[in-house]
């Protein structure tokens, strides 16, 4: 197997590469690009690209089913191919009202679903912080609970749905499948588009290797575990997310050859040796440390426990 390392790539910066979907995009017609939310969208721009949450998905399909394939560099200079598999580990969709209302007539009303496996877990929380253990809220009561948890601002907006993951890995199933049984009762999931979307809302996914190729050796190095922080809004759509790594695929990307969403933040389980952080000049470690330090920062500022995030990293709640 010849892998081109010719870009000098380390392997973190691959992974990051090839776990960032890029997504098919459209172009807004523009009747409809002054109807924005000016404080999700505050620059004039003459073409507004966007995409749909479904076709966001539809990325994650056949990493889904076969793994997403990550070509790395061992130490000995030995090249191999790791798959991981996505899995949903958090989901927040903030929306305008005009959005939520075209949703409330398809989808159930009444209370929001609870997991009860979080009943435990939950048991000794401030009421606070059990209002982030619910599983979606598209209902109007669920919105107005938020509202006054959020202190709610416009430039906010208003919480359709949310989902935090807290099964083991051997429980979940992958991401797509997950969305798929989500979608059917929050039919948003799939139709909404990125520029309805606010600037706070966010999706995490956990990636757990399940072979390389070729196979036959057990390297500990392989064993790791991470998990990416992705926006789903359009509000960030010119700003370089991933500035710091050099993607010649990223550079050659056009405009209407879709959307790319790299992570913006990273946590890790298991990081050991140093295949992921391997760059002499220590780039990979203080790439990780910094996206790991956005992660922190972004579920501080939107108040929210995240369950994936405080086991990769360590934290126990009491």
């Amino acid at each position: 197997m010849i892998l081109d390392k010719g870009s000098m790539q380390s392997n973190l910066e691959c992974f990051l590469e090839c776990i960032t979907p890029v997504v098919q995009s459209q172009f807004l017609h523009k009747t409809e690009i002054r109807d924005l939310n000016v404080l999700w969208h505050p620059w004039e721009r003459e073409k507004v690209e966007y995409f749909t949450l479904g076709d966001l998905w539809n990325c994650f399909d056949e990493w889904s089913a076969y793994g997403a394939g990550v070509p790395i560099l061992l130490n000995n200079n030995e090249t191999l191919v790791q798959y991981y598999v996505p899995y949903l580990s958090a989901i927040q969709i903030f929306t305008s009202n005009s959005a939520r209302n075209s949703f409330r007539e398809e989808t159930e009303s009444g209370d929001c679903e609870t997991r009860d496996s979080f009943s435990d877990s939950c048991s000794d929380e401030s009421e606070s912080e059990k209002q982030w253990r619910w599983d979606g809220c598209s209902s109007e009561e669920g919105c107005l609970e938020q509202e006054s948890q959020w202190h709610r601002s416009d430039r906010l907006g208003c919480l359709y749905f949310q989902y935090f993951e807290r099964s083991t890995p051997y429980g979940r199933v992958p991401l797509m499948d997950k969305i798929s049984g989500l979608a059917q009762r929050y039919p948003g999931l799939m139709s909404l588009r990125s520029v309805d979307l606010s600037p706070a809302s966010w999706m995490a996914v956990a990636w757990y290797p399940i072979y390389h190729i070729p196979m036959g050796r057990t390297i500990k190095d392989l064993s790791t575990c991470f998990l990416t922080y992705h926006t789903l809004s359009s509000s960030f759509q010119d700003m370089d997310l991933d500035d710091d790594i050099d993607s010649a695929e990223k550079k050659k990307r056009k405009e209407g050859e879709g959307i790319s969403l790299p992570p913006f933040g990273l946590a890790t389980y298991k990081m050991q040796g140093n295949v992921w952080v391997s760059s002499k000049s220590g780039r990979d470690q203080e790439r990780v440390m910094s996206l790991l330090s956005v992660a922190d920062s972004w579920l501080k500022q939107l108040r929210v426990q995240h369950h994936d995030f405080n086991y990769f990293t360590g934290i126990r709640r009491g």
